[in-house]
């Protein structure tokens, strides 16, 4: 797991340069709360973006004898 720390309007992008632009995603921090922050998505081309609940539903429908990832385990290396 990478863990980053971003100020408000900092963006961190997802994808290789030098690969599809199709394939790209840009987040960035809109809002910092107290015990929340709002983030923006920014995708290229049709690639699908979904909370982890509603990815996971979609995910159990299509592959229903599969058990999900866990997104909050942390790997240590």
């Amino acid at each position: 797991m990478l863990v980053l720390s971003r100020k408000h309007r900092e963006s961190v992008v997802v994808g290789d340069p030098a690969g599809r632009p199709g394939q790209l995603v840009t987040v960035t921090v809109l809002r910092i709360g107290r015990d929340r922050v709002r983030l923006g998505f920014e995708v290229a081309g049709d690639l699908p973006v979904h909370r982890w609940e509603v990815w996971n539903a979609i995910r159990s429908r299509i592959e229903p004898n599969d058990s999900p990832p866990d997104p909050t385990r942390w790997v240590a290396q």
